[in-house]
């Protein structure tokens, strides 16, 4: 009997039901760990997030129930709760014990630990999840909900991704918010005791004025190149929260995840809902510092192709917008051929027929046949007349909208999302369909079998989304399951979005959304770029693309030259020259001398500048917020190149700026590239080391507001 009760009690140990000494669990992320302790009450709890080289021991009295690490509502815990439950009895407390744990190494230098807790009572499970990637000092975490409670559903209120606690002695929050045009603003607030939330209602397009990315610095401001800074971007294109728990103790718990409001999951037995992942990373040298990991991870597990070149691309919708013909396009591609552009994007307006022609966009929307008006001889003759010109052809989409005009409304109105005894509100002249609808996913993935699996040649998608969900209603989801509309709805599009890329794998992707409306690492996976934004002012754009590069490096970034702002060409072309180039201008309107400037452009951004924005490490050196010029370089990974974009965007004269990221023994020729194809420029070519440009920096010979340079460092 005494070796029987000897076995059990180890069993329980193992199991995690009891415990008679506190246990370290840490989770090493490159230069920083997250610390966790299985304390002697069985609780997970936190001890510490920071510098890898720090320290941390079992202290010596159990902490208080504030550094729980996924705090759960109902039992003693009082502060801003992470989960929050109703079991099938009706008990809405929860009480999570450890249970075990796991580490497991994936790959070399990418490792996932599972921590396993467990309702002291019900059989109720959370498997909370760390995946760390040690090369780029980059973390996800993400929670699993399940339980075994025959009797019935469990209901989740709130079910968060994760909840780390953040400790210093004060706290600066900084935001990529915005609107229409003006995405990505920098907004910097110093954390007061409280709660601070932020996320968005929108369903879909979610992003479209509040981002999903957000930086947390400790101690101060943030500082682009000293200082610990963590960056915080959920992976979801749904209704996302953060709320920044700023607690009598002093530390701040970061609670982020699926929105609770209106979206309450039922939970059925031996079912798991898999929350959207928190992509995590801290740095004690700056902001800088911290993009430039994120930018690696992106690189090396996010986004789709990462090595594959960013095609030159030239779309129409500023030309034509929906008025064109087969005649005028081809008259475009030969101007597109001209000037060295290598798709030709059609953009909206070549489908519908029988009255809902897509003239407008108040018609068509939904019926993806190609108009017979405008292009008899269908896409096929189109991408045959493109690649005779030896240029790719690219498709716009927007598979998730519905126009009342159209055939499909007509024959199928219950596939929208709404709400009964509710006057429909339009957004765009549209209506959302509803995804969790298997007709409607089945579809939608219809659509790119019918554009895409019927003209092999297309190469290229422009996938948008115009409005965003008003009337959160499904005609579909039973009663009880109306408030999991936007959270299946979202996890289907993910499905759609896996579809379109496992089956076209060579037709590369460009995320848009009326601009950044759908801007996350999760969609990013399925995309090679995305649309930060329908303002192409290139004054606009530089604080844009200034905001989205902290995050997404800068071959995500589409950026086209336009004639938006009224601003002189060579400025619109040396902003789009920092990301993936495009031009979006009438060829026909433009002049020999602009058609030959834009030609050098794309000559020159092919050779010298696009490996660099491509592959490049940025480093950001006068923001367009504190300086009277603007300015950012991308250098190669072995210092051996590097281009600098310099913006005067007002009257106010600097004299030099210093450069960043140089190998300091190396001599760098300097010169500056001419994109206007004028013949002048405003640097004369110098030899400096890297030391030199780093201490004492380059002139900026900049005279007039709205002037710019592009200036390549070479080694010699």
């Amino acid at each position: 009997m005494k070796g029987y009760s000897i076995l059990l009690v180890l069993c329980l140990c193992v199991f995690g039901q009891v415990h008679a000494a506190e246990q370290l669990i840490e989770i090493p992320v490159g230069s920083w760990k997250l610390t966790l302790m299985v304390g002697s009450d069985n609780r997970l709890y936190q001890l510490g997030c920071g510098k890898a080289s720090e320290t941390i021991s079992v202290p010596a009295k159990l902490p208080s129930r504030e550094k729980e690490f996924l705090p759960a509502y109902g039992n003693g815990y009082i502060a801003e709760p992470a989960v929050q439950v109703v079991h099938t009895d009706g008990n809405t407390s929860l009480d999570l014990v450890y249970e075990n744990h796991s580490v497991e190494q994936l790959v070399s230098g990418i490792t996932l630990t599972k921590i396993t807790l467990k309702d002291s009572h019900y059989p109720f499970f959370v498997d909370i999840f760390f995946k760390s990637y040690a090369q780029q000092d980059v973390m996800e975490l993400w929670t699993d909900y399940r339980h075994k409670e025959l009797s019935g559903d469990v209901i989740l209120y709130r079910y968060a991704s994760a909840a780390p606690l953040i400790q210093a002695q004060s706290y600066w929050l900084t935001q990529f918010n915005g609107r229409y045009k003006h995405e990505a603003t920098i907004e910097e607030e110093k954390l007061a005791r409280g709660v601070k939330s932020i996320g968005t209602n929108l369903g879909v397009r979610s992003n479209y004025y509040v981002t999903p990315s957000v930086l947390l610095s400790c101690n101060g401001p943030a500082q682009e190149d000293q200082g610990e800074v963590f960056g915080f971007s959920l992976k979801w294109a749904g209704n996302f929260e953060y709320s920044f728990d700023y607690n009598w103790s002093g530390s701040v718990r970061v609670i982020s995840g699926i929105k609770p409001l209106g979206q309450s999951y039922h939970l059925s037995p031996d079912s798991c809902l898999s929350t959207p992942a928190l992509v995590c990373s801290y740095s004690s040298e700056g902001t800088e510092s911290l993009s430039r990991n994120i930018h690696h991870w992106v690189d090396q597990n996010v986004v789709r192709d990462p090595d594959k070149d960013r095609p030159v691309i030239i779309n129409n919708w500023e030309a034509t917008h929906c008025n064109f013909d087969e005649k005028r396009l081809t008259q475009f591609f030969d101007g597109a051929k001209k000037v060295g552009a290598e798709v030709f994007l059609q953009d909206d307006g070549w489908f519908g027929n029988d009255g809902f022609a897509r003239d407008d966009d108040k018609h068509g929307l939904g019926d993806w046949q190609v108009d017979k008006k405008k292009l008899p001889h269908g896409l096929s003759y189109l991408t045959h007349q493109a690649n005779k010109r030896k240029l790719d052809f690219g498709i716009w989409l927007e598979p998730e909208m519905v126009n009342p005009k159209s055939n499909l409304y007509t024959d199928h109105s219950d596939w929208v999302i709404g709400q009964r005894y509710r006057e429909s509100i339009l957004g765009r002249n549209q209506e959302v369909l509803d995804l969790t609808r298997p007709e409607v996913f089945d579809f939608e993935k219809g659509i790119f079998q019918d554009v895409l699996g019927k003209n092999p040649k297309i190469s290229y998608i422009k996938w948008d989304c115009n409005r965003f969900v008003t009337q959160p209603g499904s005609s579909y989801l039973s009663t009880d399951k109306q408030s999991h509309l936007m959270v299946d709805y979202t996890f289907n599009l993910y499905k759609l979005m896996d579809f379109y890329a496992r089956t076209y794998p060579n037709v590369m992707g460009m995320l848009c959304a009326g601009g950044s409306g759908r801007v996350d690492f999760e969609s990013l996976k399925y995309f090679h770029s995305f649309w930060p934004s329908d303002n192409t002012d290139p004054i606009e754009r530089i604080k844009i693309q200034w905001g989205f590069g902290y995050f997404y490096p800068a071959k995500t970034l589409s950026a086209h030259v336009t004639r938006m702002g009224s601003r002189n060409l060579k400025l619109a072309v040396d902003v789009a020259m920092s990301g993936a180039f495009g031009i979006d201008l009438d060829l026909e309107k433009a002049t020999t001398e602009e058609c030959r400037q834009l030609a050098h452009a794309v000559e020159v951004y092919k050779s010298h500048v696009r490996p660099l924005v491509m592959h490049g490490d940025i480093y950001r050196l006068l923001s367009p917020y504190s300086s009277s010029v603007a300015s950012w370089s991308y250098v190669s990974l072995d210092k051996k190149n590097a281009v600098v974009y310099l913006y005067q965007i007002d009257d106010q004269r600097l004299n030099h700026v210093r450069l960043k990221g140089l190998n300091p023994d190396v001599q760098y020729e300097v010169k500056e590239l001419d994109t206007a194809l004028t013949g002048t420029t405003h640097f004369i070519p110098i030899v400096r080391s890297g030391q030199q440009l780093m201490n004492e920096g380059i002139e900026i010979n900049l005279t007039n507001k709205y002037d710019s340079a592009v200036i390549m460092l070479t080694q010699k």
